[in-house]
């Protein structure tokens, strides 16, 4: 068992240690703050829980809205610049956030805080993809998701810590702490090694990106679509699950903190072994069929605890729970696949920004029609969801192909090999760099930072 354990601590490569690292550092420090955001909002600034809503939905808003620009300035740039200027302004903003006392300043913060992280997220996914050896990729990632997992529950302790002892002086001091926290993420950042795209030269900058841009690759924004359609599933997992148990079964509410528990622990020790054996858009097409089995299986346990009793309910409560888990680990690890395979690799940023826009198109609706269908359909509402991820299984197949035909008619053959069959050489600064572990989205599930 331990030399299992050890196994699975050690990274794909020395790489995606270095990589893991700035996922770990990233959850750490967003994981701290988010613990305590919703009573550092309250308390501290003096907003209403409606003026917090409020804020995060016009950031959000704008997130969406500068998701393509920022991914343009990723592909212009260079990802890791990018990477690193967008850490260093989040750590700016979060050192602000003690200072904010009204709802203005806190949307103008907040609209601030999500387009630095499109920014970031961008050039994140353009770096990792452009950096990595495309035979590790996926599983470099998948190491990566496990990382970004251990921090977002240290950071969760450590939030809980500052909480439990009612203080407004520990509460001033999260966002202090996380902006130290993405300040060391930053500086690590610097001392990776450059991705192909990061040796543009000024001169190049000047020059239009060849080919089409992401927007006219309908196989691309189809695809994302659909991937946000799957992961609706976190919806299930985060919403309509917990509602579900409280509102129509007769399991303990307690019952609820084991579930995010077994959760945490499967997306920690279980990515690498989901990601085993994707490496391109076939085998992710197989991780996405078996993803959606175990998403309409969990709505299936889940429906018939409506009318089951005691110990029985709880059993399948957890297993469905588990269940839709599983559900996140191979979409991840086909998510990773899609975004490797089916990018111009000259353009990745503006095609993870494109990607942000229908991937968000695709799940930003299911909170409320999801909750509305098992609320207040039953058995048939639940039915409903499985059959909605149903159809995006089967209409991702064509709009992977469409994606695939696309860069093959305007992305020039010697381009396509080299990205998919051969790694950089460059390792500046290869030596140094933090601890290992997994980074966004968005946090939210999604993909790593």
């Amino acid at each position: 068992m331990p030399t299992a354990l050890m196994r699975h601590a050690r990274p794909p490569s020395p790489l995606a240690g270095r990589l893991a690292g700035q996922s770990l550092l990233f959850a750490l420090g967003e994981g701290t703050f988010m613990t305590g955001s919703a009573v550092f909002f309250t308390q501290i600034v003096g907003l209403s829980a409606a003026q917090v809503g409020l804020g995060l939905t016009i950031a959000g808003a704008a997130a969406f809205l500068a998701a393509l620009p920022m991914g343009k300035l990723v592909d212009r740039f260079g990802p890791k610049r990018m990477w690193a200027l967008s850490a260093t302004g989040q750590a700016a903003m979060f050192s602000f956030w003690p200072f904010i006392t009204d709802f203005r300043g806190y949307v103008l913060m907040a609209v601030g805080m999500e387009v630095i992280g499109s920014l970031g997220g961008a050039a994140h996914g353009a770096y990792t993809i452009g950096v990595l050896p495309p035979g590790e990729r996926v599983q470099s990632r998948a190491y990566m998701y496990s990382a970004l997992n251990v921090g977002f529950t240290l950071g969760s302790l450590l939030g809980g810590i500052a909480l439990a002892f009612h203080s407004n002086t520990l509460l001033h001091a999260l966002p202090w702490f996380t902006a130290a926290v993405f300040l060391v993420n930053a500086a690590a950042i610097i001392r990776l090694p450059r991705a192909p795209h990061d040796d543009r030269t000024p001169e190049d900058r000047k020059l239009k990106v060849p080919g089409p841009g992401p927007l006219r690759n309908p196989g691309w924004l189809l695809t994302e679509f659909f991937g946000g359609v799957f992961w609706t599933n976190q919806v299930l997992l985060n919403i309509v699950i917990p509602l579900w148990l409280v509102e129509e079964t007769d399991a303990p509410r307690v019952l609820l903190a084991f579930l995010f528990g077994t959760n945490t622990v499967m997306c920690i020790f279980l990515p690498m072994a989901a990601a085993r054996g994707v490496r391109d858009v076939t085998t992710a097409l197989k991780a996405i069929r078996i993803s959606s089995s175990f998403f309409v299986v969990s709505c299936l346990i889940t429906l018939a605890t409506h009318d089951t009793v005691g110990w029985t309910t709880i059993a399948l409560v957890w297993l469905g729970h588990v269940t839709v888990t599983g559900a996140e680990l191979y979409l991840s690890a086909a998510s990773w696949a899609f975004e490797a395979e089916l990018m111009d690799p000259r353009q990745r940023g503006a095609y993870q920004g494109a990607g942000e826009l229908t991937s968000t198109l695709g799940r930003v609706w299911a909170p409320a029609v999801y909750t509305f269908l098992a609320m207040n359909w039953g058995a048939a509402g639940w039915l409903v969801i499985a059959g909605i991820i149903v159809v995006a299984t089967v209409g991702i197949h064509p709009s992977t192909r469409m994606a695939h035909r696309f860069l093959e008619r305007h992305v020039p053959a010697d381009v396509l090999a080299e990205a998919r069959a051969s790694a950089p050489e460059a390792e500046e600064g290869a030596g140094a760099g933090p601890p290992s572990l997994i980074d966004s989205e968005p946090p939210t599930a999604g993909p790593a930072r």
